[in-house]
């Protein structure tokens, strides 16, 4: 019985992620907006990043409640979305009085929408891209991303990138390794990086931590009804020894997920 629900938690997860057509780099859309300024921070200071996957960005309004009024999420000075579109990321970003970048993987077919990721910043973005992952859907032929954005915090660039790996139906676990694999080859020449968002697999993460990277939300509760499935990892950046990370299960209503969130000690 277990298994069979198992597997019925799969199809339904199948069917919620049946994808659309895929955009080429030739026709990809950028969205962006400018954050308001904010007071430089100093060496040693934390900074709170907080990864979460708004299902289908369907409930914005309580999302943003959500992200505001949580004393583990408000705050936060670098928000990592999945499952967006751009006027649904403007809103959060207008909400929370944060810069913005996004870009879409695909429109989805369910919702007629773009679906993609999105980093939100309390500091300057000063750079940003799209970063296309190996091993498309075997039944879409549609790609999953990585939106990438450099963040300019004080005297430290901090590169930063939002995922959504794909799901168990459309790669497999293999597959999911190589999609985070690029994404920390992606990394490779920045000193101080973060990576984050829906991984749909708990194990995965070990790809960023054999790389180097701290992965502080491993050992975290469920993110979903199938598992721990978002995660963030850092590197060239300190944890605090005490409350480095946190899941917040207050979600039901709002997402399939529940948000993350960590915290770093800037250089």
């Amino acid at each position: 019985m277990r298994r069979l629900t198992s597997l019925l938690a799969l199809a339904s997860l199948a069917a919620a992620c049946r994808t659309g057509r895929g955009y080429s780099d030739a026709d990809v859309p950028r969205h962006a907006g400018m954050a308001p300024a904010s007071a430089a921070p100093r060496a040693g200071d934390t900074l709170r990043i907080v990864s979460f996957n708004i299902e289908f960005a369907l409930r914005v309004d309580a999302a943003i409640a959500l992200l505001a009024g949580d004393p583990a999420l408000r705050d936060a000075d670098v928000v990592l979305l999945q499952e967006m579109d751009a006027d649904a990321t403007r809103r959060v970003a207008e909400a929370l009085r944060m810069g913005w970048v996004y870009y879409p993987a695909l429109r989805h077919r369910r919702t007629g929408r773009d679906f993609g990721n999105a980093v939100l910043s309390r500091w300057p973005i000063v750079d940003d891209a799209r970063l296309v992952l190996p091993h498309p859907s075997w039944y879409a032929g549609t790609h999953r991303i990585a939106t990438a954005a450099t963040v300019q915090v004080g005297a430290t660039r901090l590169r930063v990138y939002s995922t959504h790996l794909g799901t168990p139906l459309d790669v497999t676990e293999w597959g999911r390794r190589e999609q985070l694999r690029a994404i920390v080859a992606a990394a490779a020449p920045y000193p101080h990086v973060v990576i984050g968002g829906d991984l749909n697999s708990r194990r995965v993460g070990a790809v960023a931590r054999d790389a180097g990277f701290a992965w502080p939300t491993e050992r975290l509760g469920r993110t979903t009804r199938l598992g721990r499935w978002d995660h963030l990892f850092v590197r060239g950046l300190t944890l605090p020894a005490r409350d480095a990370a946190g899941v917040v299960p207050r979600a039901r209503g709002i997402s399939d997920h529940h948000p993350v969130w960590g915290r770093v000690v800037m250089p």
